[in-house]
């Protein structure tokens, strides 16, 4: 019986795989290692298979016809057969020793019958240059070592989100809440936190650093330049997450509170983009966005509005969008997540 499943998406990868592939594999016997490559037109394929011929049992090789970053984890999905499911993007790599304390954890829950729907750890913005490197921590937000839900003092700040780089989620929990990434589409990472979420019980915060989220390429999805040229996949999430959000018909008041809070967030972020972008187009899809919001759900919109972010982004005059674009700077320098 596997324990963990990590899926692997590579697209054009040959660079840097081989540090993510190898992160994963020093859990042994206890992980499968599922490595997606999503039409790659280079050595990925190659890679890939050598992993699965030097580690048989353990690394499984897959191939398939380009569809994007979020239809790699859904491949990912159907095949695992490990009782949790974690994702690492190809340039990114897992801390030996805090991988193996991640492990342990998991496997005493399955031990003891505790059946974890989420286990969270801390991660690491692992920017390019950077001397300092922010580590993304949650101690401050959930008690540590042990079994808890939502109706716990569970308090995430402003700046404590859940990513994909901090969560591993129980497999048939993804399954069974209908987690279908779109093909073709970046940013997908935020539904695959945000839609499970209802649907999570028992939590579980180790206080490791697990997960070295490597910034610093050009191409990445999440340069600012690239993020403006991708406004219009940034926001399908968004209005995919806004969908999620009122069908969830949230009654406990603490999950409630985040995920309107990481809604929130999702819609500074797109607001901001089209701002940053000085484009005639990408102001007419902010206030597509946010009427898309106010038709869905006018409560929600009116509460959205009312918000720090709601009111920044919105403001109408052109020192009012200079005092967004500035408010965006400064959240940038401190957290630095881009």
């Amino acid at each position: 019986m596997k324990i963990l499943s990590v899926v692997i998406p590579c697209y054009n990868s040959e660079a840097y795989m081989n540090k993510a592939i190898s992160s994963a594999l020093t859990g042994g016997d206890d992980v499968e290692v599922i490595i997606v490559n999503d039409g790659s037109t280079d050595r990925t394929k190659e890679i890939a298979d050598e992993f699965e011929k030097r580690y048989p049992g353990i690394v499984k090789a897959v191939h398939k016809e380009n569809g994007g970053h979020g239809d790699a984890v859904n491949t990912g999905l159907q095949l695992a057969q490990g009782l949790y499911f974690k994702v690492v993007d190809s340039d990114d790599w897992l801390g030996e020793e805090a991988f193996l304390k991640v492990l342990k954890v998991l496997k005493n829950s399955v031990k003891a019958n505790a059946s974890l729907d989420m286990l969270l750890t801390n991660f690491i913005y692992d920017k390019a240059g950077a001397h300092h490197k922010k580590v993304m921590k949650y101690n401050r937000a959930l008690p540590k070592k042990r079994i808890l839900g939502w109706d716990e003092k569970i308090k995430f700040g402003k700046s404590q989100y859940i990513l994909m780089h901090s969560v591993i989620y129980r497999t048939e929990l993804l399954r069974q809440c209908g987690l279908n990434l779109p093909k073709h589409t970046f940013y997908v990472d935020n539904i695959f936190v945000f839609k499970p979420l209802p649907y999570v019980e028992k939590i579980y915060y180790l206080d490791v650093n697990l997960y070295h989220y490597f910034i610093g390429r050009e191409d990445q999805s999440v340069n600012e330049k690239v993020m403006i040229s991708r406004l219009d996949q940034q926001i399908i999430v968004n209005k995919i997450m806004i969908d999620i959000f009122i069908q969830s018909n949230l009654e406990n008041k603490r999950l409630y509170r985040y995920m309107f809070q990481y809604l929130d967030m999702m819609m500074c972020v797109s607001s901001v983009m089209s701002l940053l972008s000085g484009d005639e187009r990408a102001a007419e899809q902010k206030e597509e966005l946010w009427e898309y919001l106010r038709e869905q759900d006018e409560e929600l919109y009116k509460k959205l509005r009312k918000t720090f972010f709601g009111k920044m982004v919105n403001l109408r005059t052109k020192f009012g969008k200079r005092v967004s674009i500035a408010s965006y700077r400064v959240v940038h320098k401190i957290f630095g997540f881009n």
